[in-house]
């Protein structure tokens, strides 16, 4: 079966950087074992899959690894497939997907996007938190999710070297770290995720579904414009409205074509 694919790099206005995802349109989803083998394949952070689901679309995504219940720059990515070369006069599109339906919406040349807010609590590090991550971090929260550390600057927090194989024994299936803001940006951050096949993720919007809340709170506002630190770099711009997190960002098509599989 021959397929299109699309690699698009999300939350950027240049190519070779943000973060760049394979988009798979597809008829209907193949078994999982295929699924998985195809990210496995493209060996990018994820590869998303889309099927049609009536007027919209339904959605899931894949790390090299394993499959993820939410990633933002894929739907970014996927939203951007589906506005600008399948179907080119949509202003919107609703993705189902296993978070539930993820609206996503045009806004120039832009798109937004409609997440859950993940609210965190203050914890203990765990043992070996501090020596996986390569540091001591001012405060660490957590959800179900993710681990998020504070660190005290934007210096700080690119610096950062940790252990991904310490990372990867944790209890959570990533760490999110941040710091405040360069002048620039309201917040910096970085995410490690080396259980789930991705040792660092260039750009990850679903990091900001925990993130915004945070600083909400310690910075007293609800709009917000990120930058994720990581070799690669790419921004976001975010707002919190009530139990969700908007995520608006940009999208540069690097490659289009056909797989066989």
């Amino acid at each position: 079966m021959r397929t299109q694919i699309f690699q698009v790099d999300a939350f950027t206005t240049r190519r070779f950087a943000g973060n760049p995802a394979a988009v798979m349109p597809l008829g209907h989803f193949p078994e999982d074992a295929l699924l998985q083998a195809i990210a496995a394949e493209n060996n990018l952070a994820e590869t998303a899959f889309l099927v049609p689901h009536g007027s919209d679309y339904r959605l899931r995504w894949f790390t090299p690894a394993i499959e993820v219940t939410l990633c933002g720059h894929a739907t970014l990515a996927s939203a951007a497939v589906v506005m600008e070369r399948l179907e080119p006069e949509r202003s919107g599109v609703v993705f189902h997907t296993a978070s539930g339906a993820l609206t996503v919406t045009r806004a120039g040349a832009a798109y937004v996007m409609y997440f859950p807010s993940w609210p965190s609590e203050p914890v203990a590090p765990p043992p070996g938190f501090e020596a996986a991550l390569g540091t001591v971090p001012r405060e660490l929260l957590a959800n179900q999710v993710n681990y998020m550390a504070v660190v005290d600057s934007p210096e700080a927090l690119r610096a950062l070297t940790p252990n991904m194989a310490l990372l990867a024994r944790l209890d959570r299936g990533g760490v999110i770290a941040t710091a405040p803001g360069d002048g620039s940006h309201d917040f910096l951050s970085r995410y490690f995720a080396p259980a789930m096949g991705v040792p660092e993720d260039p750009v990850t919007g679903s990091a900001h579904c925990m993130l915004v809340p945070y600083w909400a709170k310690r910075l007293g506002k609800t709009a917000f414009r990120a930058f994720q630190a990581s070799p690669r770099g790419g921004e976001i711009i975010c707002r919190l409205l009530g139990d969700r997190v908007e995520l608006e960002g940009t999208c540069v098509f690097y490659l289009e074509g056909e797989v066989e599989i």
